[in-house]
């Protein structure tokens, strides 16, 4: 995977950087949204396939980016495809701050040190170049105004936007609930990026699993799961 292109999980995460405050918006769902952004980004690189409502790896050889590698070592050595719910809610300690760590690498956000309470020190971070996060914003904004089918990877984007709750951020009021209705409608246009969606919102809702089908033909009682929460040791963006 060539790092000319930028990572769905970058671009979730810039798409969820408020330019005025340089802190993140949905922080606690947004962690589960970049979990679920990296099984989406990983699969479009053809290394894992949806199987049903589990994630299968088909191709173990890596991408090149060390932190969907680490992902994708974590699944292979599953040996069986997994539940993309249970990948989801699993222990995502640190993620939201390794993907601003490495922006900050990359020159598109700069920490800015700061205190809480004037006590708790916290680092916020500030867009560098807004143009870039225009763009990704752009996409959505042509996907949801001219109703055109967007290609697979503004799709997920839109639909993991969705998942973790950033309609209200990036369209708020009374005047945006039309375009979130839009955005939560494009979830249907990637198979990927929708299972993974309706994941996160799963565990968001602490539902492990949709009532299925047993043997018999009877349904099965959904098993729950705890939503993860935030763990960072302090607060980092997260407010």
């Amino acid at each position: 995977m060539g790092r000319s292109r930028r990572t769905l999980p970058e671009e979730l995460l810039l798409l969820a950087l408020d330019p005025a405050t340089g802190t993140t918006a949905q922080p606690q769902s947004l962690d589960l949204g970049l979990a679920g952004a990296q099984l989406v980004e990983l699969a479009l690189a053809g290394r894992i396939a949806p199987d049903g409502d589990r994630i299968a790896v088909v191709m173990p050889r890596p991408t090149g980016d060390p932190t969907l590698d680490s992902a994708l070592e974590l699944l292979r050595r599953r040996g069986s495809p997994v539940r993309a719910v249970h990948w989801i809610g699993g222990p995502r300690l640190g993620l939201r701050q390794t993907y601003l760590s490495h922006l900050e690498r990359c020159g598109m956000v700069h920490a800015v040190a700061g205190q809480m309470c004037g006590v708790l020190p916290t680092t916020r971070y500030q867009a560098t170049d807004t143009a870039i996060s225009r763009e990704i914003r752009a996409r959505l904004d042509s996907a949801i105004r001219t109703g055109v089918p967007p290609d697979p990877r503004t799709a997920a984007l839109a639909a993991l936007a969705h998942a973790v709750g950033l309609g209200k951020h990036l369209y708020p009021g009374n005047e945006g609930r039309s375009s979130r209705s839009r955005l939560r409608d494009l979830i249907r246009h990637d198979p990927m990026g929708g299972l993974v969606a309706h994941a996160v919102m799963d565990v968001q809702n602490g539902v492990g699993a949709q009532p299925r089908r047993g043997a018999a033909g009877g349904r099965q009682a959904a098993v729950p799961v705890q939503p993860t929460r935030g763990r960072m040791a302090r607060a980092v963006a997260s407010h």
